[in-house]
């Protein structure tokens, strides 16, 4: 082989390096857009796992929320119609059961008044 032939073999080994060097650099950021494509897909996906998850999470909160807020309502609706009946409200003539003590306590302060102008 000639010195000419020699110099053009190296050359054209060099080349060959210079492209295997240049395709194991695409080679490798293509792998690591691959990884990094992996990695966001799987990333998403636990991101709406997560999302599903807390959703779940909060509706069984606000079952919850709502059926103590009815229990203490219906408590307190209880409560209230108790006091109602204990004070003989609960009927339907509260109006009239009104206006019966109202005249009571109108004689009684007429009762007093004449008492008090007697002595």
């Amino acid at each position: 082989m000639t010195k000419t032939e020699q110099f053009k073999a190296k050359v054209s080994e060099a080349e060959e390096f210079a492209r295997k060097i240049w395709l194991a650099g695409l080679g490798a950021y293509g792998k690591s857009i691959d990884e990094a494509q992996g990695r966001y897909e799987k990333l998403s996906a636990d991101a709406s796992k997560v999302f599903e998850e807390l959703v779940s999470k909060g509706e069984g909160l606000e079952a919850e929320a709502k059926g103590k807020f009815k229990a203490t309502t219906n408590e307190v609706e209880e409560r209230v119609a108790d006091v109602r009946k204990k004070l003989g409200l609960d009927n339907d003539n509260t109006d009239q059961r009104i206006d019966e003590l109202s005249a009571k306590i109108d004689a009684l302060t007429e009762a007093v008044a004449k008492l008090a102008a007697s002595k």
